[in-house]
């Protein structure tokens, strides 16, 4: 995809995202400051002010889009999703521009808010991306921190809603965390991305052992911590919500289909029934990010008809405690 190198774009792959295996490996995000309900904070929650930018394709910025939706964020963080062109410069607004936040200036690409941000920066350019207009400065570009400052950095000014980082669960959330980012969201990448049979058999088999325990788990309890909806589960629910209509096939992750887990495919229903959330999964829109020409896996353009996926079937999560 290319990267800013110095301020300038180039499109030579000269941040490299494999190891010497040939396994892929997501480099770390560069900035990472955070809002704050502190009225004196570097970064403080105020209506308007801030910008995200996401993408349909990408797992990682979706996580950003459903907790702006779950928390009821709308109306104080607007949304933008990018695209890829073919033959781009990596995230794209499309020919007509956009017009960056806070300033008067048009841009086709989203490396050149980074460049407002840092004229200098050298970096891979990523979404989620949130946007400080006021003071024309990229807060963070790390979706992990993104989703858990969304949590609390708007308390007391947007609408109530539950806490998905409780303070008497965060050693659970946090190892469940570790345990689905490295066993589905890096694994899911390592079976599309890596260079070599190795590295891909070792992803797919650390998948599907992961897959296979979390069934387990949900088999027995509702969500992954339990009897309450956590930030974990929907750290989990982009890669599950992508996995038949583009894992499966675009990523070479053709074992089983989540359709043939009964715990993790009725858990998956629900939350994607939770109000809101289905307005926010476009999997048309996922399944053309991942096949079209610039997609990230090898493809001649033409989007796979299949799977069918009905994601508004009746699940039976009641038969287990449920507490938001």
């Amino acid at each position: 995809m290319g990267q800013l190198v110095d301020g300038e774009w180039n499109d030579e792959n000269l941040l490299v995202q494999h190891d010497a295996k040939g396994l892929y490996f997501k480099r770390d995000s560069v900035f990472r400051g955070r809002i704050s309900n502190d009225a004196n904070s570097e970064f403080p929650a105020e209506r308007g002010r801030y910008h995200l930018y996401c993408a349909v394709a990408c797992p990682w910025a979706h996580r950003a889009t459903l907790m702006r939706t779950l928390k009821n964020l709308e109306p104080f963080v607007t949304l933008t999703n990018t695209f890829q062109e073919p033959g781009g410069q990596g995230w794209s607004f499309g020919e007509e521009g956009y017009v960056v936040p806070g300033t008067d200036r048009r841009v086709r690409w989203l490396h050149e808010l980074y460049t407002i941000a840092d004229p200098a920066c050298t970096t891979r350019v990523t979404v989620p991306t949130l946007w400080d207009a006021k003071a024309r400065r990229i807060v963070n570009n790390e979706s992990s921190e993104i989703i858990r400052m969304f949590n609390t950095a708007f308390s007391g000014i947007a609408q109530a809603s539950p806490d998905y980082y409780s303070e008497h669960l965060r050693a659970d959330i946090d190892a469940t965390n570790a345990l689905v980012l490295k066993g589905v969201n890096n694994a899911v990448n390592g079976c599309g991305y890596s260079i070599s049979q190795q590295a891909y058999n070792n992803s797919i088999k650390l998948l599907y052992e992961t897959l296979d325990s979390l069934e387990v788990r949900l088999s027995k309890q509702r969500y992954l911590c339990g009897d309450t909806e956590t930030e974990a589960d929907w750290r989990l629910f982009p890669s599950l919500v992508r996995f038949d209509p583009c894992y499966y096939v675009g990523y070479k992750c053709n074992l089983r289909r989540l359709d043939e887990y009964p715990s993790l495919s009725d858990y998956l229903r629900e939350l994607y029934q939770t109000p809101g959330i289905a307005e926010v999964c476009d999997i048309d829109g996922m399944k053309q990010g991942v096949f079209n020409a610039a997609g990230p896996v090898g493809s001649n353009g033409i989007v796979p008809i299949g799977p069918t996926v009905d994601h508004s079937r009746p699940h039976d999560r009641a038969r287990l405690i449920r507490r938001i």
